[in-house]
């Protein structure tokens, strides 16, 4: 029978494996094994792939390496594996047309910094690290034959890029159709109890639950976690599309980079990214979203967060100096005249009333036009948003091209 205090500990874990997924499938099954893994001091096996395609991991990869480093940190065995046969296929996930196959020199040469990435955020001495070829690269043709008789045509074909591509008469490459088998045989070598993968990998991951079964294994929880889209704001992170933050872009990089992104988009950035941490930083995002906090200074302390989360605080410190010295005050007059705004206790000015009390417009239908042609920076970022509401605090506000006054408001 289950004591209280086991059931206590296995819906605490619950709580933080659910933390930040957008899905968890077979969840009562996960429960179980978390009772059983207590009681038999068996620690879960929880597997994450990615294959060495690119030879940089970004800030997207990172949202499901923090679940494996969560798993970790309640006691169970993170299983980084490295898709380096998978990667010699191509994971047609999303292409809209067959992607070109890597040669084995490629991915070995991608595959080489990715244990040193994974590093700065999973305890790699701590977790199996492991190469799909190690077992793939010896199954049969018999094997082959087996593994994808677990699976039929019509099922594959329900995976929406191999539906459209069949419909609209692309190409599809019967070796593209071995990917989601490979990946599927994965978690059967590996027996595991949990695989993580972002959302555009459910259709690989639930296949993987029905081929453990077909080999006579209980079927893997799934989790899946939404995918990161990139500075842009729109596409998926991704280095082809030069819209990614790389964790192993210098501090100032990772800085700059974050700073460029928009104010939605910085919300989504804190939400994905906190993993359980930055609790001073989700309480700030909640006033900005009230419109109690400029969003300003909130994308500077993400920014400063992320930079510190792979590079420490001294470089976060350092990089920030950095932004405003050289991004932010670019241009500036070295005679750029200072001023005061006082306000009532406990209250903000908004832009348009303080570009007025500055003399630097008449009014505030000038101001609010001045806005709407980017013509209006606060700390170098430009003013979107003509209701934009600042506190107490230092700004260097510019007004056109070349009208600049440092503001206290007080």
């Amino acid at each position: 029978m289950t004591s209280e205090a086991t059931r206590r500990e296995v819906e605490r874990q619950m709580e933080v494996i659910r933390d930040g997924a957008e899905e968890l499938i077979g969840e009562d099954a996960l429960r179980e094994r978390l009772v059983q893994a207590l009681e038999q001091n068996r620690p879960l096996r929880v597997k994450l792939g990615m294959d060495p395609s690119a030879p940089d991991l970004h800030l997207g990869h990172t949202i499901v390496l923090g679940k494996l480093k969560r798993f970790q940190e309640l006691g169970h065995t993170p299983i980084f594996l490295i898709g380096d046969f998978t990667a010699r296929i191509g994971d047609p996930t999303g292409k809209k047309k067959t992607r070109p196959t890597l040669d084995e020199e490629q991915v070995q040469a991608n595959a080489k910094t990715y244990v040193e990435q994974v590093g700065k955020i999973l305890d790699t001495a701590k977790a199996e690290v492991r190469f799909n070829s190690e077992w793939v690269a010896k199954l049969t043709p018999a094997d082959f034959v087996r593994l994808c008789s677990t699976y039929t045509v019509a099922r594959i074909l329900e995976r929406d890029d191999f539906e459209k591509r069949y419909r609209e008469g692309e190409a599809i490459g019967v070796h593209e159709f071995l990917y989601p088998f490979i990946q599927a045989y994965d978690s059967v070598a590996l027996r595991a109890d949990v695989e993580i993968g972002g959302t555009d990998q459910k259709f690989n991951l639930l296949m993987a639950r029905e081929v453990q079964r077909s080999y006579g294994q209980p079927a893997q929880a799934v989790l899946l976690h939404t995918i990161l889209v990139g500075t842009d704001g729109h596409e998926k992170m991704s280095k082809s599309l030069g819209n990614t933050i790389g964790i192993m872009d210098t501090p100032e990089e990772m800085y700059g980079k974050t700073m460029s992104i928009s104010d939605t988009t910085m919300l989504t950035y804190c939400d994905l990214l906190a993993g359980g941490e930055w609790l001073d930083l989700c309480q700030t995002r909640k006033s900005v979203v009230a419109g109690e906090s400029s969003p300003m200074e909130f994308k500077q302390k993400l920014a400063t967060q992320i930079v510190e989360r792979f590079h420490g605080a001294r470089a976060a410190e350092a990089a920030h100096a950095h932004f405003r010295r050289v991004v932010q005050q670019k241009d500036v007059p070295e005679d750029v005249s200072e001023q005061e705004v006082h306000l009532a206790a406990d209250t903000k000015i908004g832009i348009l009333d303080l570009l007025r009390e500055l003399g630097l417009t008449q009014s505030n239908g000038e101001g609010r036009r001045l806005v709407a042609q980017s013509g209006v920076q606060v700390d170098g970022e430009k003013v979107t948003d003509a209701s934009l509401q600042l506190g107490a605090g230092k700004y260097l506000i510019r007004a056109g091209k070349r009208r600049f006054i440092r503001a206290t408001v007080k």
